[in-house]
């Protein structure tokens, strides 16, 4: 495990690179598929790396308490070398319950990761949508804790997505996520 902290090119005002993927209910998805969102959380995620395993229950809650967001898990990670990331895994973190997002969907190329920018699991971006797609607002950690075992103190990107969502200015200042290196196929 390599640890790391995000740093995409993308920045505050960026349009989200388009993306069509498989999601875990045999359904493909792009970002037109989200279109009836004001706000669209995409966060590169995987299933076994401690890090993302420890934001499942924060990823779930904000998917379940927020009508106007859509929580999108996207699953880069290359599952021959860490067949717990296969896709088959995947659809059974959904179907027992473990994950509960909008959406869990698979980038087996590891092109829509390689574009966003995205280097770590979890690696989270916030965006509005403006009726003509989705802009970037934030992109940062989930809460405050860092590492696995810490305890959460400030559950930020609830804060940040009340604030989207009453059309308020964006309380926080963006830290970087960090986690497991992203599982690269030429690695």
């Amino acid at each position: 495990m390599v640890l790391l902290e995000s740093d995409s090119e993308l920045e505050t005002g960026d349009e989200a690179p388009d993306f069509e993927l498989p999601g875990t209910d045999g359904e493909t998805y792009s970002l037109e598929s989200f279109a009836e969102y004001d706000a669209l959380l995409v966060v590169f995620t995987c299933n076994h790396c401690p890090y993302a395993k420890a934001k499942f229950d924060e990823l779930n809650y904000l998917a379940a308490s927020y009508d106007d967001l859509a929580v999108v898990g996207i699953n880069p990670n290359d599952a021959e070398s860490y067949p717990d990331d296969s896709f088959d895994r995947m659809k059974e973190l959904v179907s027992d319950g473990t994950i509960q997002y909008t959406a869990y969907l698979y980038d087996e190329s590891q092109e829509v990761a390689a574009e966003y920018g995205a280097v770590c699991t979890p690696d989270p971006f916030l965006f509005e949508n403006t009726g003509d797609g989705f802009e970037l607002v934030f992109h940062s950690r989930i809460d405050d804790a860092m590492s696995p075992d810490d305890d959460v103190s400030a559950y930020e990107m609830r804060e940040v997505v009340d604030a989207l969502l009453a059309g308020e200015e964006i309380p926080l200042e963006e830290y970087p996520s960090q986690g497991c290196s992203i599982k690269w196929k030429d690695e």
